[in-house]
């Protein structure tokens, strides 16, 4: 059974008049998760669509960003999508109910925000209102400012590009300490790890960026320790 189909049968159990933020109260149980997780990120990937008002592009394809969506499974996609926008539950009751249900899995929430910066970024732009979405989310979830700079440093192309902030690390960190934060970085992005966090199997190509930027980070800090270290 995919979990497009598992999603389509959460919603579709929801009691007359129940908006879509009531399926986050029914998906406690660890094996449902992965069906919690896709939920969460179309739903307030929805909500943020609503809160910049910059809809200027296909409303399902947005989610190929983060998702492997079939065909056959956009209308069910679509269906979440427009469940979520017509809501009238607001962003962080969404965010608070999903916060409590992932509340002991930080790992997970930040799984979560890549998500979401995935699809903020999908059009190449980072809308103000988008940042204050998702700094308010990231409030809610209590990731702290450092995971926040850390996604932020790897999405936003305005951003400065800081090799430290894209580990979490700091300059005054030894590089012994910080090649365990690399390493930790690297376990933790293993499709395995990230399953048994409940990310899905269809989103784990969320890993696949974040490998990328952050042994990019690692060779760049590397080397200019090296470089330091030979004109001491």
């Amino acid at each position: 059974m995919s979990i497009w189909t598992r999603i389509s049968e959460a919603v579709s159990a929801l009691a007359k008049g129940e908006g879509l933020s009531a399926v986050f109260d029914k998906l406690r149980s660890p094996p449902e998760r992965s069906v919690a997780f896709t939920i969460a990120v179309i739903a307030l990937g929805a909500k943020m669509a609503k809160a910049d008002g910059l809809v200027t592009r296909d409303e399902v394809t947005v989610f190929r960003e983060v998702f492997q969506i079939a065909q056959e499974d956009e209308a069910g996609a679509a269906r979440v999508f427009n469940l979520a926008r017509q809501d009238v539950a607001g962003f962080e009751d969404y965010a608070a109910r999903i916060q409590r249900m992932f509340g002991d899995q930080s790992g997970t929430l930040c799984d979560l925000m890549e998500g979401l910066f995935h699809i903020a970024m999908a059009d190449g732009e980072y809308h103000p209102r988008e940042d204050a979405f998702l700094r308010r989310v990231a409030e809610i979830f209590g990731l702290d400012e450092g995971d926040f700079r850390r996604l932020h440093s790897r999405f936003v192309a305005e951003s400065e590009h800081d090799p430290y902030a894209v580990l979490g690390v700091t300059r005054d960190m030894s590089m012994g300490q910080i090649k365990k934060v690399w390493q930790q970085h690297v376990r933790d992005s293993h499709p395995d790890q990230m399953m048994a966090r409940g990310v899905p199997q269809e989103a784990i190509k969320l890993a696949e960026k974040r490998m990328v930027d952050i042994n990019r980070a690692w060779e760049e800090i590397r080397q200019k320790e090296a470089h330091a270290d030979r004109h001491v």
